[in-house]
């Protein structure tokens, strides 16, 4: 690694404790603080129970409930006491149900520039605009932290992005990150850390800077990172942690992997189409499409001025009649400083639909829009079916085009809608101070308090035991897919699937129900008959959500591998971890050779795994051979065989978590 350092080298060079920090070789970093979420982090503690895990080492971990909130049977509250009693137990901080979203409640209350922080949601890396090296990851590598192992990834590049200039009235941070988008697509940022610097960030405060890093996981990005500056410095003091900061720049003359510059002077309101965050265009080259549902909030727009900016925006107006305009809430703290202002009687006034804080329709937790009705929301994904409707036509923007359009009707460019109703822009100045709210966190126990028993539910299931690798098999190929297949199509999310997340078994008979509804029962007969399956695929496969289950529930139903032309990240180590081998084809024209239903033969497959990077699958109906790759480490080769890391554990192959390993687990983090 050079020795002037960009931001994100100095940052993981901070942490290192093995391996060599040069771009694709396999590094272990320290984790400082980790962040669970409800739809992961069932999960998450069984694996605990299961490793046999005392108690967290990491200086802080926190689980959140933000994703299921719905409690529309007894399923969603029993996973949030069994959440709670798993947190006296580990030793973990709790964040009540209504508190708010993970990724801004944590900033508030945890983030500290300089740290680590690994996540079991992908939109962790939102905390890198504070300064933080913050990735997200599935739940197996999210639990190994807490018991105080590192993070094993590969070294990522690093992409400098220089800011310039300053935004324009009515454009704002969402349309910084959509311009990203813009450039880049869903992949373009595969294998880099986004690393933003530049004069351009006087204009950006740390909320701002959450909305941009939070998004860079669209783009496929390892994370993104922010210095700690003045303005990192002013939002600790606002939440009464200002002893927490640290200032934090890339050194000077440091060099970047690759590297770009953004005139934020020039960026106009942007807006992603349906239904991929990369659809991005302008907003006026689709302006006047009617709208039914307009959506602020959620973990990508979370800040105080994104809600304050659409009230004053509504003030003296109503939304227009066929419109349902929603306002999701980030935090209890958050209405609690809103419903200071004139803007928060400005939302209610103007016909604003409140709803408890959390996560809610940005999951598919209610809020779905109507039958091939057209909705705009901040969110941060708008993949097929993620919303609840399964045709919806979902777009993605800022408050300020959101709300613009729930006044006009129709899809509108906030700067007309200004001009037509003659709004002023309303000018934001961060407050010094605001009214902090940490009553809804609840610290871990004292480690000489009695280790409660778990509380467990009806719903809470075992972890299934898996088998460990066959070295011969002859499996049919069960689902061919193409580029950018997303985890809400592998395993979707909302109200009927997520409740059952701590139920493996039950949650398997979802997978890829979102592309077609007889796959399950497909799987299962492929299993009975042939002893699994596999599934074909083309590029970035496995993109977006961290979520295990997109994994572990497909390997219940027997898969063995995925032939892909490549990978997102998360989505090859959840792969991984759960012990179905995440294959690449050599030559990516035989991609075009394996058809739904074929039948393909693997010989001495754990043999070729051991010994190389290669294997060959025959497809039976032809008799081709098709060579293929692999990038698993010699440890990553180890897990799959044993049939996944939590096998790998019981094998023995892990002796232990190793007691001088990372933090014991304080309460010096003040909330």
């Amino acid at each position: 690694m050079a020795t002037s350092f960009n931001l994100a080298q100095r940052l993981i060079a901070d942490h290192l404790v093995e391996g060599d920090p040069t771009p694709g070789s396999e590094i272990a970093i320290r984790i400082d603080q980790t962040l669970c979420q409800d739809a992961t982090g069932t999960l998450v503690m069984l694996e605990l129970e299961a490793m046999g895990v005392v108690r967290a080492r990491t200086r802080v971990s926190v689980q959140y409930v933000d994703h299921n909130v719905l409690q529309t049977d007894f399923r969603n509250h029993d996973d949030h006491l069994f959440l709670q009693s798993a947190a006296r137990r580990f030793g973990l901080w709790y964040s009540r149900a209504g508190n708010g979203v993970s990724h801004p409640v944590h900033m508030e209350r945890f983030g500290v520039p300089g740290a680590t922080l690994l996540g079991s949601d992908s939109h962790t890396p939102a905390n890198g605009g504070m300064g933080m090296l913050a990735i997200g990851s599935g739940g197996l590598d999210v639990a190994f932290a807490i018991a105080g192992e590192p993070l094993r990834l590969r070294m990522p590049m690093v992409r400098g992005v220089r800011l310039v200039g300053a935004l324009q009235p009515w454009v704002s941070a969402k349309d910084v990150v959509l311009e990203m988008l813009r450039r880049h697509g869903v992949g373009g940022c595969r294998g880099y850390i986004v690393e933003y610097f530049g004069p351009g960030l006087d204009c950006l405060s740390a909320m701002d800077r959450h909305v941009i890093a939070n998004m860079g996981t669209e783009m496929g990005a390892t994370t993104s990172v922010f210095p700690s500056d003045e303005a990192i410095r002013l939002f600790l003091r606002q939440q009464q942690r200002e002893d927490d900061w640290r200032p934090l720049v890339a050194d000077p003359g440091c060099v970047y992997d690759d590297s770009e510059e953004i005139d934020l002077a020039q960026i106009e309101p942007l807006i992603a189409c349906p239904s991929s965050p990369g659809n991005v265009v302008t907003v006026r080259s689709v302006a006047g499409m009617p709208i039914h549902q307009a959506m602020i909030g959620s973990s990508a727009n979370p800040g105080l001025r994104d809600f304050w900016i659409s009230g004053m925006m509504l003030a003296g107006r109503r939304i227009h009649d066929q419109v349902s305009f929603e306002v999701n809430p980030t935090s209890r703290q958050l209405i609690a400083n809103l419903s200071d202002t004139e803007a928060f009687s400005a939302l209610i006034d103007g016909g604003a639909r409140f709803h408890q804080a959390g996560c809610n329709g940005c999951i598919g937790m209610g809020q779905a829009p109507g039958t091939g009705r057209v909705s705009l929301r901040t969110v941060p994904r708008n993949f097929p079916g993620r919303s609840g409707t399964k045709d919806d036509r979902v777009y993605l923007c800022s408050p300020e085009t959101a709300t613009a359009s729930a006044i006009a009707g129709r899809i509108a460019d906030p700067r007309d809608v200004a001009e037509w109703e003659r709004i002023a822009f309303p000018i934001w100045r961060e407050p010094e101070r605001l009214r902090v709210d940490p009553g809804m966190i609840q610290a871990p126990p004292p480690a000489t308090d009695p280790r409660p028993e778990l509380d467990r539910g009806p719903n809470i299931a075992a972890l299934p035991t898996l088998p460990p690798l066959t070295d011969e098999a002859e499996v049919p190929v069960a689902m061919k897919v193409g580029d950018d297949i997303s985890t809400d199509e592998i395993l979707r999310a909302g109200a009927e699937v997520l409740s059952l997340r701590s139920n493996i078994p039950r949650i398997s008979r979802y997978v890829f129900t979102a592309i077609d509804e007889g796959f399950p029962d497909r799987a299962e007969r492929a299993r009975q008959d042939h002893g699994g399956h596999v599934v074909v695929a083309g590029h970035n496969y496995a993109q977006g959500s961290s979520r295990e289950h997109a994994a572990i529930a497909p390997r219940h139903l027997g898969q063995i591998a995925v032939i892909a032309k490549s990978y997102a990240r998360i989505g090859w180590q959840n792969l991984v971890n759960s012990g179905i081998i995440p294959l690449e084809f050599a030559d990516q024209a035989d991609y075009e050779c394996l058809a739904p239903g074929d039948l393909v033969r693997f010989t001495a497959l754990r043999s070729a795994l051991a010994a190389g990077d290669t294997a060959w699958v025959t497809n039976a109906r032809t008799g081709q051979r098709i060579r293929l790759r692999h990038r698993l480490a010699n440890r990553e080769v180890k897990i799959v065989l044993a049939g996944g890391v939590l096998n790998h554990i019981r094998d023995g192959l892990i002796t232990e978590v190793k007691e001088t390993s990372g933090h014991p687990q304080g309460v010096e983090v003040p909330v």
